[in-house]
């Protein structure tokens, strides 16, 4: 699995609205300067967030960006799909849209349980675990794993 700039850059950014105390909106320009993303970039993956419903943009002098909801109920995958679509495709096909055949009939299997894997992190995690420092135990038994820090 690849994690685009996109995501990461989106990811970021609704940790950063997550960190911020009493509520009130933060300019992308702030965003980007606080993670070190570039501002227009940062912008459109705000645009894809709101279409989304993972944050709401405020207008006026005070304006700026808002999660849509309480940073413990959005999760790394909410942000993900909402910039970059489907967690996991093969060829821009979701694993059960697949079809195989013959000698590569258990691929399927593979992808489907990359999927469930992928899902098992990305799905649990909140925007409050992150900026909490607080990630669930599965997830810190995961990271915790020495093989999960080599590059095969």
């Amino acid at each position: 699995m690849r994690v685009s700039a996109k995501a990461d850059y989106a990811v970021r950014a609704c940790a950063e609205l997550a960190s911020r105390p009493g509520g009130e909106s933060v300019p992308s320009e702030v965003l980007a300067e606080g993670q070190g993303i570039p501002t227009s970039f940062l912008e459109r993956i705000l645009g894809d967030l709101r279409r989304g419903g993972v944050v709401v943009s405020v207008r006026g002098r005070s304006g700026g960006y808002l999660l849509a909801r309480g940073a413990d109920e959005i999760t790394v995958a909410d942000v993900i799909r909402a910039v970059d679509g489907p967690l996991v495709t093969v060829r821009d096909v979701r694993p059960p849209g697949l079809t195989y055949e013959g000698s590569a009939t258990a691929l399927l299997d593979v992808w489907v349980a990359l999927r469930a894997s992928v899902r098992d992190v990305l799905d649990v995690v909140t925007l409050a675990d992150v900026v909490g420092g607080d990630l669930p135990e599965a997830v810190r038994a995961l990271a915790a794993r020495e093989d999960a820090w080599q590059n095969p």
